[in-house]
């Protein structure tokens, strides 16, 4: 069973392993630098369907069907589905597992929702409550953008802290069980809601950094461990704009983050030659890039212990009209 230590962190006895996992991306993000770890990329925006929001569907399932197909298990076999998106109520989700007879979780912590599903996957698998878990997330660019700013057609003229939400979803088996090789999850620490005011919504960099700040400061803390002692520290999707106040904010705090902190919005996208202003942004890229290149990576040995901790703006059209701030997690 987890243990706690310290005020934000459970250390796992019966670590689970991430058996298989999987990752689908558009068209924009395999001409990234990453084209290589996904394993299927879609050169159509649709995916096959009549609309983004059936297109997103479709993608997440496409995804979890990969996942569970590389690891060898029917999706009957699965004891949970934790899963969620950025579009309300977790429609993306919701329709694309429909008809499956598993157990089904949805999710929603805004683009850290990959980490919430997988840190939730990992307890019920370490409280002995499952066997085996799948943990899922998506984002599509085209229907996040007709949610959360304008529709498309408007053409309106994006700020340089504005992110590219990631047209792509990634899926995981995490199980009790494990082979030779499969990564392990070993701790878990869980990020406080943080609002320092900022209303932004083209700026959500700035927006999250605090809050990655707060938590890997309590991460540092109860574990007794520092930066340096990680091969790598992934953040989710700061972009440009948060990664290097994430810097500044932690080494304020004691905590110097060297050559092997970076963040998957700026790893998924070419920030010089791809027209996505501060990076990549979206549940969908920490998704993507962690079910492709870092547990491909884990696995092939090229690290062995890694910390990554998506974030999450939490708010909503609505709150953004209303002129509120942005907190995050």
């Amino acid at each position: 069973m987890s243990r706690r230590i310290g005020a934000q962190t459970l250390a796992l006895d019966n670590p689970p392993s991430l058996l298989e996992g999987a990752s689908v991306a558009g068209r924009r993000e395999g001409e990234g630098p990453l084209r290589r770890s996904f394993d299927y990329i879609s050169q159509d925006p649709y995916f096959g369907e009549a609309s983004w929001e059936k297109a997103e569907s479709a993608m997440l399932r496409q995804c979890f069907d990969l996942a569970c197909d590389k690891a060898g298990i029917a999706p009957s076999e699965l004891d949970f589905i934790l899963s969620g998106d950025l579009l309300n109520q977790c429609a993306g989700s919701a329709y694309a597992l429909r008809g499956l007879t598993a157990p089904y979780l949805g999710l929603y912590g805004a683009c850290s929702t990959m980490a919430e599903s997988l840190m939730l996957a990992s307890l019920l698998i370490d409280g002995c409550g499952a066997k085996k878990v799948a943990a899922l997330t998506s984002s599509h660019f085209c229907s996040a953008e007709r949610q959360f700013r304008f529709p498309m057609e408007y053409g309106g003229q994006r700020t340089p802290s504005a992110q590219w939400t990631v047209t792509g979803c990634g899926a995981v088996v995490v199980s009790s069980e494990s082979s030779p090789g499969c990564p392990r999850v070993n701790h878990i620490t869980t990020g406080v809601i943080v609002d320092l005011g900022i209303k932004d919504a083209n700026n959500m960099g700035a927006a999250m950094a605090p809050a990655a700040c707060d938590t890997f400061k309590n991460f540092f803390e109860d574990t007794g461990t520092k930066p340096d002692e990680y091969d790598l520290i992934v953040t989710g999707d700061l972009g440009a704009v948060g990664y290097d106040l994430m810097r500044d904010l932690l080494g304020r705090e004691g905590y110097s983050l060297g050559e092997n902190y970076n963040d998957c919005g700026r790893l998924i996208f070419d920030l010089d030659s791809q027209d996505v202003h501060a990076g990549g942004s979206g549940c969908g890229c920490s998704a993507a890039v962690f079910n492709g290149y870092l547990l491909t990576g884990l696995k092939q040995g090229r690290w062995r212990r890694i910390l990554f901790a998506p974030t999450g703006a939490l708010l909503s059209p609505t709150s953004s009209f209303q002129g509120e701030s942005i907190p995050s997690i």
